[in-house]
């Protein structure tokens, strides 16, 4: 039986593909106002922590047709088996498989670069759709380049074991963002994201807690109960350094705030070196914090003590600190007939979570409600990737 899904994996993973592929879109206006080029990408993803693992393939592929247009087409798998702090405290591990399929379509005219597409995501109970689009503008003979764009979705949520529960969720997102050549060896840019939801926004597996009304020393469990609209800005702003031997040093800062009180910061640093001409190695530390939400609370004083009621540890106060590195081998002009870039990545990183306010349920002892350890995890994502461009 499927129950909680952890880590906001079934809210949040919906709006990132669109999210994600939005961003891509937008971001190929950075290049000189030319359309990407033809080209097949496999990708192996691996997460694992916190006791999930979440793996599966993706294949895209980009082929123009003239010089004006270029078709985009993806293929993603999530397979998902979790046995989480959240599912162990009220349920039993469960395994699942989300697909998703994704078709764009890159517009050419003059300095201008115009992106529509659809993604599809699905899986045993819920079920999402997203179009996008894009516009990407430079200026200034590409000195700048102006970038904004555009998504709306649309969500069935369902619960396993229960026909009639039939839900709906319908998402926008706006972005807007600027990059600008400030000298030869330096670009900087600053992002603006907003995104507003409205309908059902909790998970129906996910449960809260509050004391035993009979028993002070035990808690009783139920259903967790969100706010109906939720409004969310994020501004970005990072700068790229390109150093004499071919390297590059890039930063970023990243600030999130929601009306559901949430605010959060991201500051992130990444080095780029080459080893020779074909293979490149990288390095980047990123850092996250983040207050709770109005309505969390890991222990409820009593049953329906307030009118949003939520205990997912995505909604507490939290920090996390990622260390990656990856290493690049690329072969331009490659013997292989009608291939004229090849490229291998590896890329790995190390997440460290700590929760200021989610303790552990499942740890074990005898502890009195609200007392037991704080939780936190390590997890290790896993990236390979094949690039052909032809």
């Amino acid at each position: 039986m499927v129950v909680a899904v952890t880590d906001g994996l079934r809210m949040s993973a919906i709006c990132r593909a669109a999210c994600i592929l939005l961003a891509g879109l937008v971001a190929s206006g950075v290049q000189a106002a030319t359309l990407p080029v033809d080209n097949v990408d496999v990708l192996y993803h691996r997460y694992d922590g916190g006791g999930m693992v979440i793996d599966g393939p993706s294949v895209l592929v980009r082929k123009s047709a003239g010089s004006q247009v270029s078709f985009t087409g993806q293929y993603y798998v999530d397979s998902v088996s979790a046995a989480s702090v959240d599912v162990l405290a009220t349920a039993s591990k469960y395994e699942e498989e989300r697909t998703e399929y994704t078709a764009g379509v890159d517009y050419l005219h003059d300095s201008a670069i115009l992106s529509l597409g659809y993604t599809n995501s699905s899986e045993n109970d819920y079920e999402a759709n997203t179009v996008f689009f894009s516009v990407s503008q430079e200026f200034f003979g590409g000195l700048s380049t102006l970038r904004m764009g555009y998504a709306q979705g649309w969500d069935n949520v369902g619960k396993v074991g229960n026909t009639n529960f039939d839900e709906q969720a319908d998402r926008r997102n706006y972005q807007l963002g600027l990059s600008q050549v400030i000298t030869k060896n330096t670009v900087m840019g600053i992002d603006l994201e907003a995104v507003t939801d409205e309908g059902f926004l909790e998970n129906p597996y996910r449960q809260n807690r509050y004391l035993d009304p009979a028993d002070s020393t035990q808690y009783l469990y139920q259903p967790e109960q969100y706010p109906e609209t939720r409004t969310s800005f994020a501004v970005a702003t990072r700068a790229m350094y390109y150093l004499p031997y071919r390297a590059s040093l890039r930063g970023e800062y990243r600030y999130f705030d929601d009306s559901w009180g949430i605010q959060a910061h991201t500051f992130e640093m990444a080095y780029v070196h080459p080893l020779t001409a074909q293979w490149t190695v990288e390095g980047r530390v990123r850092y996250y914090m983040q207050d709770q939400a109005d309505f969390y609370s890991d222990l409820y004083a009593y049953a329906n003590s307030q009118n949003h009621l939520g205990r997912d540890k995505e909604l507490s106060t939290f920090s996390g600190t990622t260390f990656g590195t990856g290493v690049t081998y690329e072969l331009r002009q490659a013997s292989l007939p009608g291939i004229d870039r090849l490229q291998f990545n590896l890329l790995l990183d190390y997440l460290n979570f700590e929760y200021d306010n989610f303790r552990d349920v499942t740890t074990g002892g005898n502890y009195l409600p609200g007392q037991e350890p704080l939780y936190g995890f390590d997890a290790f994502v896993t990236r390979a990737s094949i690039i052909i461009e032809y």
